[in-house]
Formats: C-alpha cells, structure tokens, sequence
C-alpha cells in the first residue's frame, strides 16, 4: 500500500528536531560513559542537544516518508551517511580537530564513516520515520497547545545562544567573551546535571568525550618560501562553490534540453527558474558533489562512480519528494521506466549520475578549474556575488511563481499583492512553456 504523503508543519519539525537531538545526546552520552566508565557529554554544544541527529532525522522524515520496508532502510543508511561525514568535514575544518575516527574499523573512508556505523544510524533512521514520528506527534497534539509552544520558543532561544556562543568562543572571535563564557557555564551545567544523572559523574568536555580526538593535520600551502600571484577561487572554497554551482545549473539545463530533443524529438524547457536557462538542481549536484569529493578527485574511477550513484540517487529523490511539497507538482516521473522507486529515482539514471560523477572529475572540473583560476580575482568576486544576487531573486521569484501556479490550480483567488503580480506577470501558459513537465501528482 502507498504511503501518503505528509505535509510537515514547522510546528511539528522543529519539535522532532529538539526531541531527537536530545534523544542522541542521550545516546551517545550513554554509550561514551560505558566505554569510558565515566561520564562523558557527546553533544556538540554545550546544551543537552546533539544536533547532527536532529537535522538528520528531520530530513529523512520528510524526504523518506513514503518508503517502507528495504528501502526505507537503504535510504536511511545513505542520508545517516552522508550526514556523519560532512559533519565530520564541517567539525574538522571550524574546529581543527576531529571528534571521532572509524579509522581503527573496517570499511571506513578516511575514519569519517564506516559500514558498521552507517547501519546502525540507517536502523534507527528507520525506526524513527516508520514509528517515532507518528508516537512523538501524537503526544504533543495531547498536550496544551499554548504551553508547548512556549516551550519550543524557549528551547528555540536557548539552543540559539548556545551555537552562537559556542562558535564565538572556540573561534576566538568574541569581542566579549566574558558574556559568552557565562552564558555557556550556565547552559554547561544544565548538561553537566543531566549527564551526573545518567552516569553519576562530570568532566571536562570535548576532550574527555572524544579521548582519540586529534589535531587536523594540515598541508601548507606554500613551502617553498616564494610567494605567487593571487589566483581567484583557488581549493574548492566559496568563490570556487558558486562558481560552479552557476556553471552546473547551465550545463545542466543545456544537457537536459538536448537530451530531451534526441529521445523525444521536440525541444522543451528544463529550466528550474524562470530567468534564464538554468537547473538548479543540477547546479546545487555538481557544487556539493565536488565540495563534498574534491579531496578524492584523484581516486580511482570506480570509487567515484560508486559514490556518484548512490549520492545522486538520494540527492534526486530528496529534490522529487522536495518539490513537490512546496509546490504541490511532480517535475520528473520515471514510474514507466524499469527498476524505479516511486517514480522519483530508476536504476540507469543513478547510473548515470555515477558516469557524470567520472566524467565531471576526470574531465571536465580540470579544465573548468583552469579557466575559473584565469579571471582576475577581484572581477571574479564581483561577478560571483552580482550572480549570487541574480540568481537569488530569480530563485525567490521562481517559488512564488510556482507557488501560485499550484494555488490557481486549487482554487485559491487572488487576494495578497504578489499573488496578484503573479497571475499579471506569470499565468498558466507561461508557466506551461517554462515547467512542461510539472503535473499533478497522482
């Protein structure tokens, strides 16, 4: 039997978000106290609140909610995945130090991930969009209304207060630490309290939570002692991002649109916005696949063709599920194609990702990088952050049109300001022109 899909409010996404960030500092704080006979507070901050898992789960409960079974599963296990190792990254590159290494265990990929971990979260990932959610609904709708949501404001603040104070005072970039300090010891104890709770003992932090973290080894850039000319977007940083995402969202859209005409015969948009020729969901898969891979770009094709597959399956199925909560259409249906989930994802096209993944690395990101690197490099940011504002309010503009598009197909009259300028400026036979794939869903 289909799932139906759920239309999550923020009411309900922001409570599984601090219930599951609790619940996996409970965890992880359980766990880390049995194998160090102490206690030990694993979250990331200094609240009781393990984010990773929070962000996590919200995400597979809105992008997984119609699997079941096997593939459920499956899903669970890439997102967890994906989610531990770019926490990893993001926690390294911010901090210098990594808080935990699977380096010791097999199947690993540089002690980020690894095949034992990634199950385990894939269980509980599925576990929690197959059965917490609807528990953990259920109890909050029966309890007062207006006193959750105070709650929730609170703990919206609290937890605010302690990412900012937590950033400011690792990175050195208080100008009062002072204040933050306080704020922090105050939200340190609360965890302290909980933690002596469960194991009956408090420590220090960060390093008696992860006894094997270590220092970031760092590679300089320059040991030669010369000095060489500025070059713009040199590594894979933000200049580098955006660029890319901009050229991928063009050639993505040119791909598709010459695709189309050889297996179809006739030309169609595949734009994703309504200014220019541009898909943003192939310019947001090439800047995070190459931000998430540049460092193994020199692997071994049939590394990157495996991760390819399986990070654009998931990424694919995220957009599908995405868009069509949004914006009430289906953009893309694959359910007359074999080996098909759901329509949103087939086998050959994940393959095809793959091939893309190899092809990108090994042939084409050289040659894009040598012409990024040849522009000027205060030109470059210009254009970068001139391109950001464009393709900002043509993103903006996009979504609302799509939005009133979907609205004018419910029904729903015209009322506000700019549902008006839509139906002026973007009525339903432009919109057809620009989206001829966005449909109803079934």
């Amino acid at each position: 039997m289909e799932k139906l899909m759920h239309h999550f409010t923020g009411y309900e996404l922001l409570w599984l978000f601090f219930i599951y960030s609790f619940g996996g500092w409970v965890l992880e704080t359980v766990l880390a106290t049995l194998k160090q006979r102490k206690f030990a507070n694993r979250g990331l901050v200094n609240g009781p609140f393990c984010v990773i898992y929070g962000f996590t789960v919200v995400c597979m409960s809105i992008g997984l909610q119609e699997l079941t079974g096997f593939w459920l599963f499956a899903f669970a296990v890439v997102y967890a995945t994906i989610a531990e190792w770019i926490s990893g990254h993001l926690i390294e590159k911010a901090f210098g130090v990594r808080w935990w290494d699977y380096s010791g265990r097999r199947w690993n990929l540089d002690g980020y991930i690894c095949l034992t971990a990634s199950l385990i979260w894939g269980a509980m990932g599925y576990v929690a969009v197959h059965w917490g959610n609807y528990l953990l609904l259920t109890l909050i709708s029966l309890l007062p209304g207006m006193l959750m949501r105070i709650v929730l404001l609170v703990l919206a603040g609290v937890l605010f207060v302690d990412v900012l104070g937590s950033f400011l005072l690792l990175t050195g970039k208080s100008r009062h630490p002072e204040r933050w300090e306080a704020a922090e010891h105050g939200l340190d104890k609360v965890g302290d309290r909980l933690g002596a709770a469960i194991a009956g003992f408090v420590d220090r932090r960060i390093h008696k939570a992860y006894p094997k973290a270590k220092k970031a080894a760092k590679t300089p850039e320059n040991v030669s002692g010369q000095t060489s000319p500025p070059r713009f977007a040199v590594g894979c940083g933000f200049y580098k991002v955006v660029s890319l995402f901009l050229i991928g969202a063009f050639l993505g859209d040119i791909t598709e649109t010459i695709f189309c005409r050889v297996r179809a015969g006739v030309w169609m948009s595949r734009s994703s916005v309504v200014w220019g020729p541009f898909s943003i969901v192939w310019g947001l898969a090439i800047a995070l696949v190459s931000w998430m891979l540049y460092q193994y770009r020199n692997r071994s094709d049939r590394f990157l063709f495996l991760v390819g597959t399986f990070l654009g399956g998931a990424y694919e199925y995220l957009c599908s599920v995405f868009t069509e909560l949004v914006f009430g259409k289906v953009f893309w249906d694959y359910s007359k194609i074999p080996f098909n989930l759901g329509g949103r994802i087939n086998l050959l096209y994940c393959f095809f990702w793959g091939i893309a993944a190899v092809v990108w690395f090994k042939a084409i990101l050289p040659k894009v990088e040598k012409g990024i690197g040849m522009i000027p490099v205060m030109a470059g940011k210009c254009l970068v952050w001139g391109m950001v504002v464009f393709m900002s309010c043509n993103i903006v503009v996009s979504c609302m049109a799509l939005i009133r598009y979907d609205e004018r197909s419910r029904g729903i009259t015209a009322n506000a300001s700019w549902q008006q300028w839509c139906d002026a400026h973007y009525d339903d036979a432009k919109l057809m022109k620009i989206y001829p794939n966005a449909v109803e869903p079934k």
